[in-house]
């Protein structure tokens, strides 16, 4: 299996440049750790006292949700703390919204950077689609916001085994087994349910934590995902047209893309840059004259227009 293509960094960076871009951090990743869960509290508070805010709530938060796994990848790149461990205890214990275990996260994603929009990339199949109809993607849309595509990714398998039910196991025994394999996301949220319900705000984990989770953070994904490798041909010999960048407006980096994600290009050139690094490097490269050679997109609803174009 041949590998992505890749660049040297000194073809781009001085190494005095270089050094400042990939130099690790003893707080920063902390400090936006701490920053995503702030900005989920201060969600949540502004929906008990304003609840006519809380659809804004919603949005705010699976936005902070799809922010926790954004630093979660970092993570995995050891790019969240300059020491291994800790780098990786605040990854799987603070950095996983849906509560999925992070450490076989880690060898599926480098796997994808290894082989990017190669036959052997896992994520190829979430780009491989497109260009879509118009009609396919508010279809997709409607699942996302309907609570059907939160279903299929955590509920669906399960039916589908006590419908089977291979060497005759009971629907029990099925349930159970299921229940063992997920129960960091069964426990995490009955506790949960069980602190707010305490303080008398049972509601708010429900309408402002689950909510979310099932229906912004779906769909937020998915625009991620689209905009990430979405048109970009496979097996792409040129490592610049790998992955793109979409420019996000202050609005766009609120609702849509947090902690410079839509900085995916640089990210796939130039792994071992944290992502609170990833705009200085675009504006080194951009001075270079090389962002005109890279896979660039002015926004996210530009992108949307012609991953699905209108019949």
């Amino acid at each position: 299996m041949a590998t992505a293509p890749r660049v040297k960094f000194d073809a781009f960076f001085t190494l005095d440049e270089w050094s400042a871009l990939t130099q690790r951090s003893a707080w920063r990743g902390l400090w936006l750790v701490l920053h995503c869960w702030a900005v989920i509290g201060a969600a949540m508070v502004v929906g008990v006292l304003w609840p006519v805010a809380i659809p804004l709530a919603v949005l705010v938060i699976g936005t902070r949700q799809l922010g926790l796994f954004v630093l979660m990848h970092d993570a995995a790149h050891a790019g969240l703390h300059r020491n291994r461990k800790i780098n990786d205890w605040v990854a799987h214990w603070l950095c996983t919204p849906t509560l999925r275990a992070y450490r076989p996260y880690r060898p599926y994603h480098l796997q994808h950077h290894r082989f990017v929009q190669q036959t052997e990339d896992p994520d190829l199949v979430l780009s491989a689609p497109f260009p879509i109809t118009r009609s396919s993607l508010l279809r997709k849309v409607w699942r996302d916001l309907s609570g059907q595509t939160f279903y299929k990714q955590r509920f669906a398998h399960i039916a589908q085994r006590i419908r089977v039910r291979a060497g005759g196991e009971s629907a029990w025994r099925v349930c159970w087994q299921e229940v063992v394999k997920d129960r960091r996301f069964l426990i995490g949220n009955a506790v949960g349910i069980a602190l707010f319900g305490a303080a008398g705000f049972w509601w708010v984990w429900l309408a402002m934590w689950l909510l979310p989770m099932m229906t912004w953070l779906p769909l937020v994904s998915r625009i991620r995902n689209i905009a990430e490798h979405a048109l970009i041909a496979q097996n792409e010999a040129d490592p610049l047209r790998q992955a793109r960048t979409t420019h996000a407006s202050w609005l766009a980096r609120a609702l849509i893309a947090p902690y410079w994600v839509n900085y995916h290009a640089e990210h796939h050139m130039f792994t071992s840059i944290p992502c609170w690094n990833l705009p200085r490097a675009h504006r080194i490269l951009k001075r270079e004259g090389v962002t005109p050679r890279m896979e660039m997109e002015r926004g996210y609803a530009a992108l949307l227009s012609r991953a699905a174009p209108a019949a």
